[in-house]
């Protein structure tokens, strides 16, 4: 893999703003979001076939469905299921979290192990705190948890369940719930707190150890910090804007990561997805139960 990287070839395509890695075991591919390319694209693993196609609004990730065919998406305009097509995908709304913010958007979500999904908004002009956390639940109805985040990114879970870990990007911290019986998350607090040279948090994953691996924004990397938050090593990137990162493959030991073109023309990678030698497994991807 040369320089524990490399680029998946898409000729002249690249993301505006790569994002929501999924990994459908189902499928054997990963999926990943191009949020303001209002784009879902498609990686086969088997053949290295890749898909691409035009959604009709901004769309943060994707998910896969533990007991259904299709996917459910973070839209701006909300939770939405979505079926996907030969040329076309097909969207049937599920529940608008923030009806009284209609300059929000859904940005990074994850399930957890009993199917629901948590996900995070923000503001589309990022600048203001009035995202938020938000829980979907198996039987479709939505919870509010957290509030005043200005780029919600990137939940995920400690291998054992005890704890979420969830970013807010614009003010460069990780912080860390203890998740309790009916999906309870309580005792919010800083975990790492991003030093200035590292960029921001972005996207997160977790792998089979515990180890927490965080995409850079503005850092041209990915990290992995041991669940004590120390940072243990870094994966440098062609690429400053690294927004996501997901383990994929029947082994779990393909590593993923998206980046962002926007603003950046002068890098030649920027908005590529790369995979990533991180030299350790990752866990398979929950799945949403409703």
């Amino acid at each position: 893999m040369g320089a524990h990287y490399r680029v998946i070839e898409r000729g002249a395509v690249r993301d505006r703003l790569g994002e929501g890695l999924f990994w459908s075991a189902r499928e054997n591919a990963v999926y990943w979001t191009d949020i303001l390319g209002q784009a879902l694209n498609r990686l086969a693993l088997d053949s290295g076939e890749v898909r691409r196609w035009d959604v009709p609004e901004m769309i943060g990730w994707v998910i896969g469905r533990r007991d259904a065919p299709g996917l459910i998406a973070g839209l701006q305009s909300g939770f939405a299921e979505l079926e996907i097509h030969r040329d076309r995908v097909e969207i049937r709304p599920i529940a608008d979290p923030e009806p009284d913010l209609p300059e929000n958007r859904l940005n990074d979500a994850k399930a957890d192990r009993d199917g629901r999904i948590w996900a995070g908004s923000m503001p589309v002009s990022a600048d203001r705190p009035t995202g938020g956390l938000h829980c979907l639940e198996p039987d479709r109805s939505v919870r509010r948890i957290d509030e005043g985040y200005i780029v919600a990114n990137g939940p995920a879970f400690c291998p054992e369940g005890r704890w979420l870990y969830h970013t807010d990007t614009g003010l460069g911290i990780v912080y860390r719930f203890r998740l309790g019986e009916g999906g309870t998350a309580t005792d919010r607090e800083p975990f790492i707190r991003f030093d200035r040279e590292w960029g921001k948090p972005d996207g997160m994953t977790v792998d089979a150890e515990g180890g927490l691996w965080i995409a850079h924004w503005g850092g041209a990397c990915v990290s992995r910090f041991t669940p004590e938050g120390v940072r243990e090593r870094a994966i440098t990137l062609p690429a400053t804007q690294i927004t996501n990162v997901c383990f994929a493959g029947p082994d779990l030991d393909r590593m993923f990561v998206t980046s962002a073109a926007d603003g950046r023309a002068f890098e030649p990678l920027a908005g590529a997805l790369f995979e990533v030698d991180a030299g350790v497994r990752g866990l398979a991807p929950n799945l949403y139960a409703g």
